[in-house]
This record gives structure tokens, C-alpha cells and sequence, in this order.
């Protein structure tokens, strides 16, 4: 099994410019859309793009994780289970379909 390990830094306040074309219909459509969700066309795109990414990455049958980043993962994945008091009282209720 491999995985893909994407480090993104930290920094809220450097961003930089991604152009992207569309044509008038395309660029109407998106126009409406941010204005529905009461945002910019920028941020709209920007917000939509990165879900669509993400969905993208999380259906990624082969995941690819770098020599370097290998023995932090196998340490992480090999660490022992934390149990969650919460979480097992959550288990043993009959779920609401079925109350």
C-alpha cells in the first residue's frame, strides 16, 4: 500500500494567483452560484475547487508516502488504540432508524 502525504504550510496570509478560462456561459453560471452563496466569484471558485480536490485526493485508491515520511507513518499506524469513552457509549445505542 502507498500513500500520499501533502504538506501544506500554514500561512493564512500569503496566497497567490491561479488564472483559470471559461467561457461566457461557464463564467455566468459561477457568477450566479457565488452570488446564491453570498460571496465573491473568487472565493466561491477558490472554496469549490479545493472540496472538489479534496473529494479527489480521498478517492484515491493508491496513496503514496515519501522514504523519507515512512517510518511516521508505520509509528503512527502501529501506535496502540486510544479508547473514547463517548464513542463506545455511542456504539452500544440502537441507532434512531431503528428506536
Amino acid at each position: 500500500m502507498y500513500a500520499i502525504v501533502i504538506h501544506m504550510a500554514n500561512t493564512p496570509n500569503t496566497t497567490s494567483i491561479l488564472s483559470v478560462r471559461v467561457n461566457p456561459d461557464e463564467r455566468a453560471i459561477l457568477e450566479a452560484a457565488a452570488a446564491e452563496a453570498h460571496t465573491s466569484l473568487s472565493d466561491f471558485i477558490r472554496r469549490k475547487s479545493l472540496e472538489a480536490a479534496e473529494v479527489e485526493m480521498l478517492n484515491r485508491s493508491i496513496v503514496t508516502i515519501p522514504a523519507k515520511d515512512w517510518e511516521a507513518f508505520e509509528a503512527w499506524v502501529n501506535r496502540p488504540a486510544v479508547a473514547i469513552p463517548a464513542l463506545a457509549e455511542l456504539a452500544r445505542r440502537p441507532p434512531s432508524w431503528e428506536r
